[in-house]
């Protein structure tokens, strides 16, 4: 997955949905709206780092797994 350089790559709905979960589940478990939860997977919202670990906790996965730097665009 190409972006700008300091983007966040994220493979939450990837992990949330081999779970599956929903995001309204998801967000109960992780104390947070659904709609932040539906903003973290389409990439509008970087999570907080507290909140990144614990997703990736549920997940039981590890974070530079579960969220990732994009890559710089080469045209």
């Amino acid at each position: 997955m190409g972006g700008k350089k300091g983007s966040i790559v994220n493979f939450v709905r990837d992990y949330r949905q081999r779970n599956g979960w929903t995001q309204k589940g998801l967000a109960a478990m992780a104390h947070v709206s659904r709609q932040s939860i539906n903003s973290i997977e389409k990439g509008r919202y970087i999570p907080s780092l507290p909140l990144a670990l614990l997703l990736a906790q549920l997940f039981e996965c590890p974070v530079n797994e579960l969220f990732q730097l994009g890559e710089v665009s080469h045209g």
